[in-house]
C-alpha cells in the first residue's frame, strides 16, 4: 500500500470536518450524560431497578427499540438501556457521513483525481478518511465513558460500554467504505450504507424479540448487549466489531484495485435519452435530489414513531415505584405522565428531523462548491427561486416528516391523535434552525455547515440545561425550550407565533442577502 501524504489528508480533514464531528459528539454526549444523571435518583433501591427492568422486559416495543436488560438489578445497565442499542446507530452514521464525504463523494466531484495527481499515494485518500472516522469513535467512546462515569456509574462499565460505541463506529466506518467502492454516486453509497445497517438493526430485533435469539449474535447491535459492560462483562465480544471492521476495510480494499476511479464496482443505471420536461426549473431539480432521501426518512421516522408510540401506555408500570409514584400522582396521574412522555417522544424525534432539512441546506452548500450552482444560475433561473427551492425542501419536508412521525405515534399509542399535536407545535422550533441554517447560507456557503453547531448548541442547552442549573436567559437561547408542552399542558400561541416570525425575519434576511453575494 502507498500511504504517502496519509498524514496531511487526514489533518485537513480534521479541520474541514471540525464543525460536523463537535457538534455530532456533543449530542450523542448530552444524549449519555442525561440518561445517567436521570436513572440514579428515579431508582434508588435495587428493587426499584429490578422491577423497572422487568417492566421493560416485558414490552415487545421497547425490547425492540431498546434491547432487553439482561441483568435487572444493574443501574449501568438499566441506565444506558437506550445508548447501548437505539443510539448506537447514530454513532455508525457518524462514521457513514465521514467516510463517504472523503471518498465517493471526492472522486464525483473530481477532487480525489487532483489530490492523486500530486505527490500522494494511491491508498493515501482511503486511509486518511478511514483513520478520521476511527478518531472520531474513538473520542467519542472515550468521552462518553468519562460522561458515565462523572454521573456516578461504575468506572469498569462505563470503560467497556464506550468501548462498544467505538467498535460500532468502526463498522460503521467499514460499511460506507465497502459501499463506496460497489457503486460510483455519493447518494447510492448513503442508501446502500442505511440499507444496511437497517437490516442489522432489523436482524437483532427479530433475535431480541423471538425465541431465535441467536441472532443476536449475529449483528454489531445485538453485541452491545450481549457485551453485558455493567456486570460479567463479555470482554472478548469487543474483537468481533476489530475483526468485522477490519474484514469490511479488507474487502472494500480488495474491491478498490478492482475499479477504475470514479467508477463504482456494480455498474451504473443509463439514465433515459431524453431529459424529463418536469425538471426545467431549480425547484423540479431540488425535488427531484432530495426525493430519494425523504422517502427514506419518511419510512424509518414512521417506524420510530409507531415503535414509541407503543412504549408509551406502558410507562405506568415502569415507574412504579415508591419513590416515584408520589411524583406520578402530584403530576396528575398515570395519564398526565403519559402525555408528558408523548411530548418528550415528540421533541427528540424533532431534533432528529432537523438533521433532514439541515442535510438539505448543507447539500445545495455542496453543489456551490463544486460549481454546479453556477451552472444553474447561468440558465434562465433567477437566485430567489434556487434560495426559495432549497428552503422549501428543507423546510417542507421537516414538516412532512413532523406530520408523520405525530400520525405513527398516534397509532402506535392507539388513543387519539393527541400525539400529532405534540409533533407538529414542534414545527416552529424546526423552521428556526433551518432558517438560521438557510442565512448562514446566504452570508457565505461554506458557513452553511455551522448549521449542525447551532443545532448542537441547541440541543446540548436544552438537555443539559435544565439538569446543571443554568440561568433561564440560557435556556431560553434553544428554540426548543420554547415549544408548548402540548398535550401535557395547555397549548399556548404567543411562542409559536414568536418563532415563526423570527423565522420569517431569518427568511427575508437570507433571501435579500443571498440575492447580492458572489457565487461561490
Amino acid at each position: 500500500m502507498n500511504l504517502m501524504g496519509t498524514g496531511l489528508l487526514l489533518r485537513f480533514a480534521l479541520r474541514r470536518d471540525r464543525v460536523l464531528v463537535s457538534a455530532w459528539v456533543l449530542v450523542l454526549l448530552a444524549t449519555v450524560a442525561a440518561s445517567a444523571a436521570a436513572a440514579g435518583p428515579l431508582y434508588a433501591t435495587e428493587a426499584e431497578r429490578v422491577a423497572a427492568a422487568e417492566a421493560l422486559d416485558a414490552s415487545p416495543a421497547i425490547v425492540a427499540l431498546y434491547g432487553p436488560i439482561l441483568d435487572t438489578t444493574s443501574l449501568g445497565e438499566l441506565s444506558m438501556a437506550k445508548m447501548t442499542v437505539l443510539y448506537a446507530v447514530f454513532v455508525a452514521f457518524m462514521s457513514v457521513v465521514l467516510v463517504r464525504r472523503h471518498t465517493r463523494v471526492e472522486e464525483e466531484t473530481g477532487r480525489a483525481e487532483l489530490v492523486g495527481a500530486t505527490a500522494v499515494g494511491a491508498d493515501a485518500p482511503t486511509a486518511a478518511a478511514v483513520l478520521e472516522a476511527a478518531l472520531a469513535s474513538l473520542l467519542l467512546g472515550v468521552l462518553a465513558a468519562v460522561a458515565d462515569i462523572a454521573c456516578g456509574l461504575p468506572v469498569v462499565g462505563s470503560l467497556l460500554f464506550g468501548a462498544s460505541w467505538t467498535g460500532i463506529g468502526l463498522v460503521g466506518a467499514g460499511i460506507a467504505l465497502l459501499a463506496a467502492q460497489l457503486s460510483s454516486s455519493a447518494r447510492s453509497v448513503g442508501f446502500l450504507a442505511s440499507a444496511t445497517i437497517g437490516a442489522l438493526y432489523l436482524l437483532r430485533v427479530v433475535g431480541d424479540t423471538t425465541s431465535a435469539s441467536w441472532l443476536s449474535w449475529l449483528t454489531p447491535f445485538g453485541w452491545g448487549t450481549q457485551l453485558s459492560a455493567w456486570s460479567q462483562p463479555r470482554v472478548w465480544l469487543l474483537l468481533g466489531y476489530l475483526l468485522l471492521a477490519g474484514a469490511l476495510a479488507v474487502g472494500a480494499l480488495a474491491l478498490r484495485r478492482r475499479r477504475d476511479l470514479g467508477s463504482g464496482v456494480l455498474p451504473d443505471r443509463p439514465g433515459p435519452a431524453v431529459g424529463s420536461p418536469r425538471l426545467r426549473d431549480a425547484a423540479a431539480l431540488v425535488v427531484r435530489q432530495q426525493a430519494t432521501a425523504l422517502v427514506g426518512w419518511t419510512v424509518g421516522i414512521a417506524v420510530i414513531g409507531a415503535l414509541m408510540g407503543s412504549i408509551v401506555p406502558s410507562i405506568g408500570d415502569l415507574l412504579d415505584t415508591d419513590r416515584t409514584r408520589a411524583i406520578v400522582e402530584a403530576m396528575g396521574g398515570v395519564g398526565r405522565l403519559q402525555d408528558s412522555l408523548v411530548f418528550a417522544i415528540a421533541s427528540v424525534v424533532a431534533v432528529v428531523i432537523t438533521f433532514f432539512g439541515i442535510g438539505a441546506v448543507t447539500r445545495a452548500a455542496g453543489e456551490e462548491h463544486d460549481g454546479r450552482t453556477e451552472t444553474v444560475l447561468a440558465t434562465a433561473t433567477s437566485r430567489r427561486l434556487l434560495l426559495l427551492a432549497v428552503g422549501g425542501s428543507a423546510v417542507l419536508g421537516s414538516t412532512w416528516l413532523l406530520l408523520v412521525a405525530g400520525v405513527a405515534t398516534a397509532l402506535g399509542r392507539g388513543d387519539g391523535f393527541g400525539a400529532v399535536g405534540a409533533s407538529l407545535v414542534q414545527a416552529p422550533a424546526v423552521w428556526l434552525v433551518l432558517a438560521l441554517s438557510l442565512l448562514l447560507l446566504s452570508v457565505r456557503s461554506r458557513w452553511a455547515v455551522a448549521g449542525w453547531a447551532l443545532l448542537a448548541l441547541f440541543v446540548t442547552v436544552g438537555q443539559v440545561g435544565p439538569g446543571v442549573g443554568l440561568p433561564d436567559w440560557v435556556l431560553g437561547l434553544s428554540p426548543f425550550h420554547h415549544v408548548p408542552r402540548y398535550p401535557a399542558e395547555v397549548f399556548t400561541w404567543p411562542p409559536e407565533v414568536v418563532m415563526t416570525a423570527v423565522s420569517a425575519v431569518a427568511l427575508l434576511a437570507a433571501w435579500t442577502r443571498y440575492r447580492s453575494r458572489d457565487i461561490g
